[in-house]
């Protein structure tokens, strides 16, 4: 109980400092104790708003991967194996590219197409592997594989689809599209749903924090101590989901956070998920903060997709961790 105390107090600070150094840091530089009401109204408007959004989101993606994570007992697993994300993705810019076809106001549509996309991908893949989640405990390595497998071939078809909506978008549209594809944080304003999203997706990991500890070590298992594991799964999924689909509908697809920050993780505080879901929200989140921060700032005043900085970081940092996981 003290390690766990004293774990999340680390984190805790990480994500605190983070959030210090977003808000006081950007593109035009950093604020002085004395900056002008000009730099102040900058801060609150603009920075202090954009901090939270990526703490929130990176909250949101690294639950999500380590829910998925358990799920799948696959410690390689990610929000976005499921196609959860490519459904977010796909529906946002198609209803981007049709408000632009139909020339009405484009402000907060990204939003509602993605909730959307990410509803039909929830909605397809537990209608394609419900007999499989039926029949989990005859054989619960071939469920878990029909449902990977799934997962990939509906974000396959939702890649196909975002291919699609690029090749045909216009000039105008189009610049704005791939940036939104690839990690955009400006927009704040559906931070106060996302941020409820983010709390109960928290307080139901927590709360079943020790039935996925015993799911983690096998489905029989889990099942002969009374652990109701189909319910137990599926409500693993639609947390995740609900999660992916706040992160993808605030700032488009960022990769990486769900998948290396939960496996960072649990290399070092271990798979027990009471210490290891509450410290990805927080790693999480300071994860994302920092590398908006350096979108912001290593080619200031121009700045970079945070999705560009989360795959060149991510990249090399996975490599690492996977080698230094099979030693």
């Amino acid at each position: 109980m003290r390690r766990m105390i004293w774990l999340l107090s680390l984190l805790l600070l990480l994500a605190l400092l983070a959030l210090s150094a977003a808000a006081l840091c950007g593109s035009t530089g950093c604020l002085r104790p004395s900056s002008s009401a000009d730099s102040i109204g900058l801060l609150l408007s603009l920075r202090v708003p954009r901090a939270l959004t990526a703490f929130t989101v990176g909250a949101l993606l690294a639950l999500a991967g380590a829910l998925m994570q358990v799920l799948l007992r696959n410690p390689l697993a990610d929000p976005y194996v499921l196609g959860l994300s490519g459904g977010s993705a796909a529906g946002a810019l198609l209803a981007l590219l049709a408000a632009a076809r139909l020339g009405i106001s484009s402000n907060g549509i990204a939003a509602v197409g993605a909730a959307i996309g990410a509803a039909l991908a929830v909605l397809l893949l537990f209608g394609l592997v419900r007999q499989s989640l039926r029949h989990l405990a005859l054989s619960p390595l071939l469920s878990s594989q029909r449902l990977l497998l799934t997962g990939v071939m509906l974000a396959a078809g939702f890649g196909a689809l975002i291919s699609l909506a690029l090749s045909i978008a216009p000039d105008s549209q189009l610049r704005g599209m791939v940036f939104w594809l690839i990690g955009d944080l400006d927009d704040a304003r559906l931070l106060p749903i996302a941020a409820v999203v983010l709390l109960l997706a928290l307080v139901w990991a927590v709360l079943h924090a020790a039935q996925l500890n015993l799911l983690a070590r096998g489905e029989s298992f889990a099942q002969l101590l009374g652990v109701p594991v189909l319910r137990l799964r599926v409500m693993s999924l639609c947390i995740a989901s609900l999660a992916t689909a706040a992160a993808v509908a605030m700032a488009g697809t960022i990769g990486f956070v769900g998948l290396v920050v939960p496996h960072a993780l649990r290399l070092l505080v271990g798979n027990d998920q009471r210490l290891l879901l509450p410290a990805a929200v927080l790693g999480g989140g300071a994860a994302l903060t920092l590398a908006d921060l350096l979108a912001r700032t290593v080619v200031a005043p121009t700045q970079l997709p945070v999705g560009v900085i989360t795959a060149l970081v991510g990249v090399p940092l996975f490599l690492w961790l996977l080698a230094r996981s099979r030693a």
